[in-house]
């Protein structure tokens, strides 16, 4: 974990290239998915509730919206680095930036950006179902307090 979110390590694969040379747009959406899949897998959280360390186990992206800057042109690690810009009763809006592997500030280069939109649902009624304070609690260190750079986003 860093000040203002976390920077996860994910592989882009030779397979996710388009015929371009050029990796798919659809797989920047992928990278994000497995970043914070990874990042809440060693927290604890896991899809069937008896193995889950959280409540909340049925999670819905109801929104998710992408800016791509520089393509990736090549196989090899990439970081996604992510937060919580806010989370409201049934929701919560991650922010995102997928980077290249240097984390020396003046080397990053930001290939894309944007948020996604997850809604908590009930597992029986598949209706917004509120977090449990026990993933309050635990997304509490990803929520950003500087101001929202993502304005656009939906609200919770």
């Amino acid at each position: 974990m860093t000040a203002g979110g976390v920077h996860e390590p994910v592989q882009v694969h030779f397979d996710d290239l388009d015929a371009m040379g050029l990796l798919h747009n659809s797989r920047y959406a992928l990278l994000v998915e497995r970043a914070i899949g990874a990042y809440w897998h060693r927290l604890g959280w896991a899809s069937d509730p008896a193995r889950s360390a959280f409540p909340d186990v049925l999670m819905a992206v109801r929104e998710f919206k992408v800016t791509y800057h520089a393509p990736i042109a090549e196989p090899g690690e990439r970081l996604v680095h992510f937060w919580l810009e806010r989370m409201g009763r049934t929701s919560g809006v991650y922010g995102f930036r997928v980077l290249s592997a240097d984390r020396a500030p003046d080397q990053v280069t930001v290939h894309a950006e944007g948020y996604r939109v997850n809604v908590n649902l009930d597992p029986a009624t598949f209706r917004p179902a509120p977090f449990s304070d026990v993933i309050r609690t635990a997304a509490a260190p990803l929520l950003r307090t500087a101001p929202a750079v993502l304005r656009e986003a939906a609200p919770c």
